[in-house]
């Protein structure tokens, strides 16, 4: 063999090498220069089904990070690896929650599921804001439907050796006339598989959803929903989570809070919070005009402002899943503090990778222990307790 063959074959193997390392490893840099503008190159839609594709297909690696025992955490008597978890609207289908949930989220959130298959909006319905890092998004619940994401779920469990922390994120058909009975019927499709539910009545995407947050539409779902969970689910009682906006009048947060304390409708959580309409500081960004939710940073003030708020309102006894605008374990930890027991991520996984889910986690370790915390569970609410 010639000398210059053999350099080739050295220099190609270590580029191999070199590029394999940074790809398991979720090198930071790496993402960011070659993986992220990759799926960037697509339309947004086309860059979910090629994650989806990639996941389906094992190209997604495993995380090779361990999670510090400090960022462990118990809720509703399941146990977390650490708190940060995947928001729904990813893996809407249930087809790739297992290879998420190896990149080392806390647990996966599916859905939201419809009872019958829906296309959702028409196309294009999804935006990158990129100068704000967020999207705009008007999917409308498109949805294999019940029975098809049921028995992926269900494979899942029983054949894939999984066991990993699976929730399950409800919404009702666009042409449904009973939105109570679509809610209820996943609480029947689903009890056998989740680990917990989500009742998602604030997407702005589904006309007349966001209603069902008004006070009385609100104890009438919640009544029946509760009433089927407690007979669906037998002795074990899978926790229940209703899903709200961050466009609530300072009305509308009193009157939900009235009724989730309220032991007869009380939830077992809260996640705070959707997408919203509103287009504050993102208005110098093309498509900034487009209708639908806006996630991504510019929701991290109005989130962590409305999880301290329902803290507040429910005097800190209904657990609180933060969402929207974290990027950074600064985001995380002020969630926490403002009264977060976990925490979702969705708009910066996809800006930055799953190097973004290690970065949040380590810095999330530092600030605890900077404040002389042991756990998650000692700083929750500690900026509402001064």
């Amino acid at each position: 063999m010639s000398p210059f063959r053999s350099l080739f074959y050295i220099t190609s193997g270590g580029c191999i090498l070199c590029t394999g390392t940074n790809f398991i490893t979720f090198n930071d840099k790496f993402y960011k220069k070659y993986i992220i503008p990759f799926f960037f190159m697509c339309d947004p839609e086309q860059a979910h089904s090629l994650l989806i594709f990639s996941g389906k297909y094992g190209l997604i690696p495993k995380s090779i990070y361990k999670d510090p025992p400090m960022l462990k955490t118990k809720l509703w008597d399941i146990s977390f690896n650490n708190p940060i978890g995947l928001a729904a609207g990813l893996d809407k289908q249930g087809e790739i929650t297992k290879a998420l949930y190896n990149v080392g989220f806390g647990f996966v959130e599916v859905g939201s599921i419809t009872p019958l298959p829906q296309p959702g909006n028409e196309k294009p319905r999804v935006f990158r804001l990129l100068n704000s890092q967020s999207i705009i998004n008007r999917y409308g619940f498109n949805s294999d439907g019940h029975d098809v994401v049921f028995e992926r779920l269900k494979n899942l469990k029983l054949h894939q050796n999984f066991d990993g922390i699976v929730g399950v994120n409800l919404g009702k058909n666009k042409e449904s006339k009973n939105a109570v009975s679509d809610y209820v019927e996943g609480i029947k499709k689903f009890a056998s598989v989740a680990d917990y539910f989500v009742i998602n009545i604030s997407s702005p995407n589904t006309p007349g959803l966001r209603d069902l947050q008004k006070k009385n539409a609100l104890k009438g779902l919640l009544s029946n929903i509760i009433e089927a969970r407690n007979e669906y689910c037998g002795e074990h009682k899978i926790p229940l989570l209703l899903k709200i906006s961050p466009d609530l009048t300072d009305q509308d947060k009193k009157n939900i809070a009235d009724v989730i304390n309220d032991k007869r409708y009380q939830v077992d959580g809260l996640i705070i919070s959707n997408t919203t309409v509103k287009r504050v500081e993102v208005y110098d960004n093309p498509n900034a005009l487009e209708p639908g939710g806006l996630s991504g940073k510019p929701l991290q003030e109005t989130s962590t402002k409305l999880i301290a708020e329902f803290y507040k309102l429910t005097h800190g006894a209904i657990p609180i899943i933060g969402v929207g605008g974290i990027f950074n374990g600064q985001d995380a930890y002020a969630k926490i503090k403002a009264g977060a027991s976990l925490l979702q991520i969705y708009t910066s996984f996809i800006y930055n990778g799953p190097s973004v889910l290690i970065n949040i986690k380590k810095e999330l370790e530092c600030l605890l222990r900077e404040d002389k915390y042991n756990s998650i569970a000692d700083a929750i609410g500690a900026d509402c307790k001064k």
